[in-house]
């Protein structure tokens, strides 16, 4: 019988209680080796050198050189997956920029009744992490279109897009390119409670659009951007002419809450031909069979290739069924949505 090879990983982590914890817990897993541990970012430079590592967790507030900086040094010479271990903050979004694939929520040292679960995540994602592909930086240069063209404010469309692992950077390289007056966007991206507001702030301080994260019956206006919230699904319906948004608790689908599934199935029963759909980087096949469905009820849709995807799950998927209408690498994306408008 074939032996899988075992993911070998780079512990790092200035706390002696949390280097422990996560060394001992990630290595009670069949398909992870433990290769070695480090308390700052230079013990973390000699230690990949020497033990070459398949994927590292990064501690993001380490004395000497802080997680994200030392990413910001690392990746450009010596790209490596990464999955950062960071307390609520804004700074986990600084590291995704800076390269990181994924992040996991730190928990407290007293927080014994969580320790299971964190562990349980972080395996999950450094096993995500060790499929991904990295090295390729995005550029965050604004860039405003023309709006001489066709005034799309009136244009009577409605974009959707989902992602996954790898998706933060992806749908700001997207909503970057859109101008101020684009139709709505209503967004799924895999993410946490608390974190899903701190990025959409984030977009909004990025792009042209309004971007924010998304409340029950928020209007589905032009110029604006919804990000659906951590925990709950988020359906799109339709009152009178205008649309909305319902934003609600439920059970996951395909393994997640929010669910592109949840979001793409709403679009294509309100929207039907109106809409266009974009499914980006992300394990596994959430949105693939919604995505088919709005392309189904008419929809333009659109799917990144693999050659840009981080990880190259749910559009493959997608792609498989016979969901996307074109393919395409995520320079390409945003062109493609606004030649569908």
């Amino acid at each position: 019988m074939k032996v899988s090879k075992k993911i070998r990983v780079l512990v790092v982590d200035d706390s002696l209680f949390l280097r422990e914890l996560i060394a001992r817990g990630i290595a009670a897993d069949n398909g992870i080796e433990v290769v070695a541990t480090a308390r700052d970012a230079y013990e973390a430079r000699d230690k990949i050198v020497d033990f070459e590592p398949d994927v590292m967790t990064l501690d993001v507030e380490m004395p000497k050189m802080n997680g994200i900086e030392f990413l910001r040094r690392l990746m450009p010479q010596y790209p490596i997956p990464v999955v950062v271990v960071s307390s609520v903050s804004e700074n986990v979004f600084e590291a995704l920029d800076a390269g990181a694939v994924d992040f996991v929520t730190k928990i407290n040292e007293g927080m014994s009744i969580n320790r299971e679960a964190f562990i349980n995540e972080l395996i999950i994602k450094i096993k995500i992490a060790s499929t991904a592909k990295v090295g390729h930086f995005k550029r965050h240069i604004i860039n405003e279109r023309s709006t001489n063209g066709p005034n799309l404010r009136n244009s009577n469309k409605i974009i959707a897009i989902g992602a996954s692992t790898g998706g933060t950077e992806a749908i700001l390289e997207v909503l970057k390119d859109f101008s101020r007056d684009m139709p709505p966007v209503v967004i799924t991206q895999h993410m946490p409670p608390v974190f899903t507001k701190m990025y959409a702030d984030r977009l909004n301080n990025l792009c042209h659009m309004e971007v924010k994260e998304a409340e029950n019956l928020d209007a589905v206006i032009p110029g604006r951007v919804l990000i659906a919230p951590g925990n709950k699904h988020m359906r799109l319906i339709k009152r009178g002419n205008n649309y909305f948004v319902e934003c609600v608790n439920g059970e996951k689908v395909n393994g997640h809450c929010p669910s592109v599934d949840v979001l793409f199935n709403s679009v294509a029963e309100v929207a039907g031909s109106k809409a266009v759909g974009v499914i980006l980087t992300g394990m596994g096949s959430d949105g693939a069979q919604g995505l088919l469905k709005m392309k189904q009820k008419g929809a333009k849709t659109i799917g990144q290739d693999e050659q840009s995807s981080v990880v190259y799950g749910m559009p493959r998927v997608a792609y498989e069924i016979g969901a996307v209408d074109k393919r395409a690498a995520l320079k390409n994306i945003s062109g493609l949505i606004y030649s569908a408008l």
